[in-house]
């Protein structure tokens, strides 16, 4: 194993692209980075939140689950740490990222007149639509229940597919695109 980079605050949906580099969320620090080949990092947009899984879509953009961000402190040991409160939360949404300009555009907050809690990861099908997981949101006394959705990527069209999941985090398609895979 390489250590490509040190210093991200909470990598997480990593995308290897051609030329060698990674191009990640820093869900604590509310950006998506690149890192390159020599260890660089360089802010590719600064979404707020929490960004979280990633994947690029059909048109070149890089769609966000972005669950809205919670708090964090750096533990002794360096690394971040989150903690139990949500005084930092701002809101689930899926954005879309131009990876050129930097550009971030919030498409969609709720489905069906439901705000969306912590969306979490996400997978493009043939058709050029998105599924993504929301994780549900833990408070103090309370939980919201995650879900599944559907989506398009130009803001037009969001469904609540299956509800109530619990905590669901990862999704994927079979080859065929015919079998939906939630973890």
């Amino acid at each position: 194993m390489e250590i490509m980079a040190e210093g991200l605050e909470f990598p997480e949906g990593p995308i290897a692209m051609p030329d060698g580099s990674v191009i990640l969320v820093e869900i604590a620090r509310g950006t998506v980075s690149q890192v390159g080949t020599d260890g660089s990092i360089t802010v590719v947009a600064d979404t707020g939140g929490g960004p979280n899984g990633i994947a690029f879509g059909p048109d070149g953009r890089i769609y966000v689950c972005n669950n809205g961000g919670f708090d964090t402190r750096k533990g002794p040991d360096g690394r971040t740490q989150i903690l139990e409160t949500n005084d930092s939360y701002v809101g689930g949404s899926i954005q879309a990222v131009d990876p050129e300009t930097g550009t971030v555009e919030t498409l969609y907050t709720e489905a069906n007149g439901h705000k969306l809690s912590a969306p979490n990861d996400i997978v493009f099908d043939a058709t050029g639509g998105f599924w993504f997981t929301d994780h549900g949101k833990q408070w103090d006394r309370q939980r919201d229940h995650g879900g599944i959705y559907y989506a398009k990527p130009d803001g037009s069209f969001i469904e609540e597919a299956i509800y109530p999941v619990e905590a669901p985090n990862g999704i994927g398609l079979s080859p065929d695109g015919r079998t939906l895979y939630v973890g």
